[in-house]
């Protein structure tokens, strides 16, 4: 088939990787300059991520079949990243949820929230403070630990890149540059002409909704895309040793730590309800690194070496939406939740196609 997909970001990659090494011709659009991390600008929200692939963690705002996607995800990723040719780090290690003296109740809520929703096997497990030393000897501070088993993190930015490496070398083509001004069953329209596939894959996230904001009630796809904010800090910590996300409940936001290669850890916010695009505010920094060095203070020399926000694309129920017909699929919604259920939908959607 021939296909074309609007939007590069996470789940137009792994689309165009996928469908280029089962033999399909596909094109890609998009309006970025190429394929790497951009340095300013509007860009894919899967560059601005953690990637942590939490889905028992996510079951606090999330429901079962997003869990599920996420499970199968994680069956997926090795698969996918072995098949790179690009190296992009992966561990499925667990995650940790910590709580501070004063903040129980608010972690006791949300841990008591994943014990009814979780599977058997999945349920927050409690820590006492030798065993999470054990675990994580340079978090201090917290008061309460529970040991998410089932969870991973994947390194957003090396396998943004490497998808879009592996799409191309598998004979994919990359229109960068190029603005989806619109599209419809088996067609899209840009600046310069339009060009017919066998199928469209719509996955534009934010940067659909001009389009979907035409469309009549009656199509059935909710117009009603919204941006959320996420905030992100990459600190450069040497001898600080992180094994596995963490994050920290508090009764006001809820703090992320990432560890990476090279001696990085993400810091981050998980959702503000805001479609500001500008630099991270004060507040956010004080705050964010505030909460980073309360459970782990060698991070107090750490070095800030960058910082980022972006729009994550969500629908009025905060869960992902696929819809399928001759000729055209639209993928939006993914929300927080996009490194986490994108192979598991993409595999899902193709399989539905197929």
């Amino acid at each position: 088939m021939h296909i074309g997909i609007a939007g590069a970001g996470l789940l137009g990659r792994l689309l165009a990787f996928e469908l280029a090494r089962t033999g399909h011709s596909v094109e890609v659009f998009d309006p970025a300059s190429g394929p790497q991390a951009p340095g300013a600008g509007v860009y894919a929200a899967g560059w601005t991520a953690a990637g942590m692939l939490s889905p028992t963690a996510e079951l606090e705002s999330a429901d079962e079949n997003v869990f599920a996607l996420g499970l199968r995800s994680l069956e997926l990723w090795p698969g996918i990243v072995a098949a790179l040719d690009q190296p992009v780090e992966l561990h499925r290690r667990g995650s940790l949820l910590l709580a501070h003296r004063g903040d129980e109740g608010a972690a006791r809520r949300v841990v008591d929230l994943l014990l009814h929703k979780a599977p058997a096997g999945h349920a927050p497990q409690p820590l006492d403070a030798a065993a999470l030393r054990q675990l994580e000897p340079s978090i201090h501070g917290a008061v309460q630990a529970w040991l998410l088993p089932h969870e991973g993190q994947i390194h957003s930015v090396q396998a943004m890149a490497a998808l879009a490496h592996g799409a191309h070398a598998a004979g994919a083509i990359f229109h960068w540059g190029v603005t989806v001004q619109r599209l419809q069953a088996g067609e899209i329209h840009t600046h310069r002409g339009l060009k017919k596939f066998d199928c469209v894959f719509d996955v534009r996230g934010t940067g659909a909704r001009p389009a979907l904001t035409e469309r009549s009630p009656s199509d059935g796809f909710t117009p009603e895309v919204r941006g959320v904010r996420g905030e992100i800090f990459w600190l450069h910590a040497p001898g600080v040793t992180l094994q596995r996300p963490v994050r920290l409940l508090h009764p006001r936001h809820r703090v992320y730590l990432v560890p990476r290669e090279g001696d990085h850890i993400v810091v981050g916010a998980s959702e503000i309800e805001s479609e500001d695009r500008s630099p991270i505010s004060l507040r956010s920094t004080v705050e964010l690194l505030a909460a980073a060095h309360s459970i782990i203070p060698e991070l107090a020399e750490a070095r800030v070496v960058h910082s980022e926000t972006n729009l994550r694309p969500a629908l009025p129920d905060n869960l992902p939406r696929v819809e399928q017909s001759p000729g055209l699929v639209r993928i939006n919604g993914l929300f927080r939740h996009g490194w986490l259920i994108a192979p598991a939908l993409v595999e899902q959607t193709l399989n539905n196609l197929a």
